[in-house]
């Protein structure tokens, strides 16, 4: 399977379909259309069906020679405009139970030119008008406090100047007179409402630039990561359907979630108990192993979230029945491989899931799947 998004003013998708094999095969492929969004063109031979709720699927029935390549094709229509699009494919046995590949790919609207935000002058920054306000109050003040000295200076001379007249019509003598007692003078000290103000502009200067430095720091967070424990290995990632998702030892991609009317679920194979109302749901998932190890993974650790909070894991009795007897958790994932599995939940009542949490191991952040 190979799926890839056209260069379209609309949303169009391009799905290759191969038969490796040396003998024909008959398939079932099933694509997966965004919520919200309805085809307006269908390659020959598909057609659009409801699959539950807001979603809808496409399919085709093939009948693939040996060693041959279908191309197909579906244009939609979306309700908002330009949102990207991700439409998750995948071709199934005859039936239409297991899957033998998937493929998923996310149509994008062309991106217009960004408009050029050349940077504001300096003038005309906060901070640096903060700045610059405090030291013209300082400068100010300074101004101030000389003018008001040298005037108090001047005016001192001048009553000097004008004293002195006596006896001899003020012309002096050669005798120095006695020196009149002289009132000791208080050094001059800026007003208080002049220290005051200074402060307070020196004050909003510092704190307007602590707030925008702040600003500017909390702005480049990246706010899409999700925070988790420290005992968890990875961060946390949450997704929808047909996006690959990494955690810390898998990439997980959930390409399709269908569930049976209630009261179908049956009898476990176990002997176990099944609930009145109970039903199948059957999640298309592929897992990839990352890492440079075998990787080992467990029934119990994969889950189906419920409204309410509710979850169930995996139905172990029926995941193995779906993949034909096998017990795809018994064995560890080798090195770079890839596999397309189905995951059965059994779940009770009317509710659909409305996550999936996967994950590889115990204490691995692991990923959470929205459904549609």
């Amino acid at each position: 399977m190979a799926v890839a998004p056209e260069s379209s003013p609309a949303p169009r998708y391009r799905i290759q379909v191969r038969n490796v094999g040396n003998a024909p095969v008959e398939t079932t492929v099933r694509q997966e259309l965004p919520p919200g969004s309805s085809p307006t063109a269908i390659s020959a031979g598909g057609r659009s069906t409801r699959a539950g709720g807001s979603t809808t699927e496409v399919t085709w029935r093939l009948r693939l020679p040996a060693h041959s390549t279908t191309t197909l094709g579906t244009a939609l229509a979306a309700t908002a405009p330009g949102q990207p699009l991700t439409a998750p494919t995948c071709a199934f046995t005859s039936d239409g139970a297991r899957p033998f590949d998937c493929a998923t790919a996310t149509w994008k609207a062309a991106a217009a030119p960004a408009a050029e935000v050349s940077e504001a002058p300096p003038w005309r920054r906060y901070p640096v008008l903060l700045a610059g306000l405090a030291v013209l109050l300082l400068v100010s003040a300074a101004l101030v406090w000389v003018w008001r000295r040298r005037r108090g200076r001047r005016v001192t001379a001048a009553a000097l100047a004008t004293t002195g007249g006596g006896p001899d019509g003020g012309r002096g003598t050669i005798y120095p007179r006695p020196a009149a007692p002289s009132t000791a003078r208080r050094r001059r000290t800026p007003p208080v409402w002049l220290v005051v103000g200074a402060a307070v502009a020196v004050l909003a200067a510092i704190v307007g630039t602590a707030g925008w430095t702040a600003t500017r720091q909390v702005s480049e967070i990246d706010t899409q990561k999700q925070p988790t424990s420290g005992a968890w290995m990875g961060t946390g990632v949450t997704g929808p359907v047909g996006v690959p998702l990494r955690e810390s030892a898998f990439e997980f991609t959930v390409y399709r979630m269908s569930c049976g009317a209630p009261g179908t679920a049956g009898k476990p194979a176990d002997g176990g108990a099944t609930p009145p109302n109970g039903r199948r749901c059957q999640a298309t998932v592929g897992v990839r192993n990352v890492t440079g190890d075998h990787q080992p993974w467990h029934s119990q650790l994969q889950r189906a979230y419920l409204p309410g909070g509710r979850w169930v894991s995996t139905d172990e009795s029926a995941t193995r029945a779906a993949n034909l007897g096998r017990d795809v958790f018994a064995d560890p994932m080798a090195a770079g491989t890839r596999m397309v599995l189905p995951l059965v939940f059994t779940v009770d009542g009317r509710d659909q899931p409305q996550q999936l949490e996967l994950r590889s191991g115990v204490f691995s952040a692991g990923v959470r799947v929205h459904m549609p």
